[in-house]
C-alpha cells in the first residue's frame, strides 16, 4: 500500500505542546500504537504512512486535542485508550466519555471511563440498583465502582460503603497463613483498600475505616445483616457459592445499591463447585433493577501487554479444548478389506 502524508493544524501553540507531551511522548505512543510515523513542528503535527492508519491517527490527534480544549488533564495512558476505542467505532466522541467525570482523587487525577464499554457501565450504576460487572482483570471494573462509592459518600447520597471479597484459597489454605482471622483475610482485602487510597488520602480513609462509614470485610462476615443507605461492592465474585450470592444480593435494604464484579474465567473454587457468579447471570437476566455489563480483553486498561497476555490465554484455552473435544470423539470403525 502506498503512503500517504497528511498535515494536521492546531491553532493553540500551549494545547499542542501538551498534547505531544513532555519530549513528545505522547505523539510516540501514537506513533507505535498506530503504526505510522509522526513529527511536529510548531502547531502543525505530520502523519506518514498507510493511509488507513494515518486517518485513524489523525482523528486520534484532533478527539484528543478537543479534549484539551474542553479543560481534558491528559494522561499517557489516554493515548493508548483513544486510540483503541476509535479504532474500533468510528462513530464515537472521545468528549462523551473521557469527559464523563466520575470522581477527582486526592492528587486532583479524573478518574473517568476510558472506553464505551466502561462508559455504559457507569451509567448503569446510575440507573440500577444492582449491576453486575464481568470481565477479565485490567478492566476498571471494581475500580469504576469504588470511586462511583466514594463520590455518592462525599455527596452525602449514601451513609457508608461496604467493600467485601470472599476469602477463597488460590492455591493455599487460611489454615496455615499467620496470625488470628483478621490477619489471615486482610491479603483478600488489600486490593480493595489500595482501591480507597488511591482515591483519598490515606488518614482520612483510615478514619473513615474507624468510624465505621466505610467498612472493608470478607464476605462471610455480611449473613445475617441488612445494609441500608449503603453502596456495597462485592470484589472476585466468581469466587462466591451459589449460596453466598444469594445470601449478598439479599442483604440489600432501602437507600442501598450494590455493585458486583468478577472474571468468570477465573474461577478458584473448588472442582465441582458452581460460581454464584455464572448462576446469577443465567438466573437474573432479565429481572428489572438488575443491569449485567460485560467487559473484554478490548477494554483492558492496565500496561498494553495485559491485552495481549489475556488474548493469549483465551486462544490457548480454546485449543484445549478442541483437544479435549477430538480426543472424546468416537473413532469412525474402518472397515476390513474385502
Amino acid at each position: 500500500m502506498r503512503e500517504t502524508t497528511h498535515r494536521v493544524e492546531l491553532d493553540d501553540s500551549n494545547l499542542a505542546q501538551t498534547l505531544a507531551g513532555a519530549q513528545n511522548e505522547h505523539l510516540k505512543l501514537l506513533e507505535r500504537r498506530a503504526g505510522v510515523r509522526i513529527s511536529n513542528r510548531g502547531t502543525t503535527v505530520t502523519l506518514v504512512g498507510d493511509e488507513p492508519k494515518v486517518l485513524l491517527a489523525e482523528r486520534v490527534i484532533q478527539e484528543l486535542y478537543g479534549l484539551l480544549r474542553a479543560g481534558y488533564p491528559l494522561y499517557p495512558e489516554d493515548i493508548e485508550q483513544a486510540a483503541k476505542v476509535l479504532a474500533a467505532r468510528k462513530d464515537v466522541s472521545l468528549k462523551e466519555i473521557f469527559l464523563d467525570t466520575v470522581f477527582i482523587s486526592n492528587r486532583n487525577r479524573v478518574i473517568a471511563p476510558k472506553g464505551l464499554a466502561q462508559k455504559r457501565y457507569i451509567d448503569a450504576i446510575r440507573s440500577h440498583d444492582i449491576v453486575f460487572g464481568i470481565g477479565p482483570a485490567g478492566t476498571g471494573k471494581t475500580y469504576l465502582a469504588m470511586a462511583m462509592a466514594v463520590a455518592a459518600l462525599l455527596e452525602r447520597r449514601i451513609k457508608r460503603i461496604v467493600l467485601c471479597r470472599p476469602a477463597v484459597e488460590a492455591g493455599e489454605k487460611l489454615g496455615f497463613l499467620p496470625g488470628d482471622l483478621a490477619e489471615k483475610v486482610n491479603p483478600y482485602l488489600r486490593p480493595l483498600y489500595d482501591a480507597l487510597n488511591d482515591m483519598m488520602d490515606s488518614e482520612k480513609a483510615q478514619g473513615l475505616i474507624e468510624k465505621g462509614t466505610v467498612e472493608v470485610a470478607p464476605l462471610a462476615f455480611m449473613r445475617g445483616r441488612t445494609l441500608n443507605d449503603s453502596f456495597v461492592i462485592l470484589d472476585e465474585a466468581q469466587n462466591t457459592t451459589v449460596e453466598q450470592m444469594k445470601m449478598f444480593l439479599t442483604r440489600l435494604g432501602f437507600g442501598s445499591r450494590a455493585v458486583i464484579t468478577g472474571d468468570v474465567t477465573q474461577v478458584d473454587l473448588p472442582s465441582g463447585r458452581t460460581s454464584g457468579l455464572a448462576d446469577a447471570r443465567e438466573t437474573l437476566e432479565g429481572v428489572e433493577g438488575i443491569s449485567f455489563c460485560g467487559f473484554s480483553e478490548v477494554d483492558v486498561v492496565r500496561h498494553p501487554l495485559v491485552q495481549q497476555v489475556v488474548l493469549a490465554y483465551e486462544a490457548q484455552e480454546a485449543r484445549r479444548a478442541a483437544r479435549k473435544a477430538a480426543a472424546a470423539a468416537p473413532k469412525e470403525e474402518v472397515e476390513p478389506a474385502a
